[in-house]
């Protein structure tokens, strides 16, 4: 049993720390904004177990990093009702109709408060009293998407982009659709990061050791042809500026083309190869980069997959399309 003063145990009581004053204090974490619309996640590919798990995983992260998101999944190449893999374009449906109610009952939450208000005022001037200050009524959002669509694409694949956008159109939404991930440093940051966990680059260039299968020439790989590859390109620079090698970028889905860079790269003088997909992983199958790798006569490394940072990057994206600032702690300046 607590007495007025605390338990009467003796034990202490947990009181909330009080926020540090002065510029050095830590800054409040950030949240989602009350009715701030979803992030839907747009998966392309084969869905599959492991496509699912990469998208929760992707979604879990920037749900970490922005507490409160609404954050869903929809599959892009889904026909039909699917319990399991949900249509991107039935996510975006259900969405608008949960905005429609949403300001229905905030619409009748405001004409409760206008009616209470004006009762108590009436009330007020009857008895001759002070009239009471009341509360605003609650403001209704009338505006502004029904949902953010981020697509789950590294660079410009206008095949994929195109079918997102027509299920943008399909759903009857006010969906916003966003631009791919890349390019970002971030990116860079993982392609060299899956690189140093498959042996084929120094997980850091100021360590003083080396790796003996270290590659001295990397082709980046896209997907969506050459306009793909040009995009890759800025990825590509930030990657050699990381490594300290050539890197070229080649289109998975062109006839050639890896095998093509692969050639150029022996040229420039690189003897070791490595293929470097910049790919998050469900938008082409894993046997064709291990094909095109064997064709190019190189090693290869993972996916980008659920890097931490493409589901930071993914956040980003649904921030901007809002006006969200994001803290620093996001790590994604």
């Amino acid at each position: 049993m607590s007495s007025p003063t605390g338990p009467a145990s003796g034990l202490p009581v947990r009181m909330p720390r009080p926020r540090q004053p002065g510029r050095h204090r830590r800054p409040e974490p950030a949240a989602a904004p009350v009715g701030a619309p979803p992030l839907v996640l747009a998966v392309p590919g084969t869905p599959e177990a492991a496509t699912r798990g990469l998208a929760e995983e992707i979604v879990s992260i920037a749900r970490s990093e922005l507490p409160g998101l609404d954050a869903q999944v929809g599959y892009v190449d889904v026909e039909g009702e699917n319990a399991e893999f949900p249509q991107l374009e039935a996510v975006l449906a259900r969405a608008a109709q949960d905005r429609t109610e949403r300001l229905r009952q905030a619409r009748e939450a405001a004409k409760a408060t206008a009616a209470a208000t004006a009762e108590a005022i009436a009330a007020a001037e009857a008895a001759g009293e002070e009239i009471p200050e009341m509360p605003p009524p609650p403001s209704v959002p009338a505006d502004g998407p029904s949902a953010v669509v981020v697509p789950l694409l590294a660079g410009p694949d206008n095949a994929l982009l195109r079918r997102i956008r027509q299920a943008v159109m399909s759903s009857g939404s006010a969906a916003e659709l966003t631009d791919v991930l890349g390019p970002h440093p971030l990116l860079a940051e993982g392609l060299h990061v899956r690189l140093s966990e498959a042996g084929l680059a120094r997980a850091d260039r100021a360590r003083l050791f080396t790796v003996a299968t270290a590659a001295d020439g990397i082709i980046l790989a896209t997907v969506g042809g050459g306009e793909a590859a040009d995009a890759g390109g800025i990825t590509g620079m930030l990657l050699s500026a990381r490594l300290a090698v050539p890197v070229m970028a080649a289109a998975l889905d062109e006839d050639g083309a890896v095998v093509r860079v692969a050639e150029q790269l022996r040229s420039a003088g690189s003897a070791r190869l490595a293929l470097a997909p910049y790919l998050i992983g469900p938008e082409v199958s894993a046997e064709l980069t291990k094909a095109a790798a064997e064709e190019a006569g190189c090693a290869a490394a993972e996916a980008l997959g659920a890097y931490p940072a493409v589901g930071k990057l993914v956040l980003s994206k649904y921030a901007a399309a809002l006006g969200i600032t994001l803290p620093a702690s996001a790590g994604l300046r």
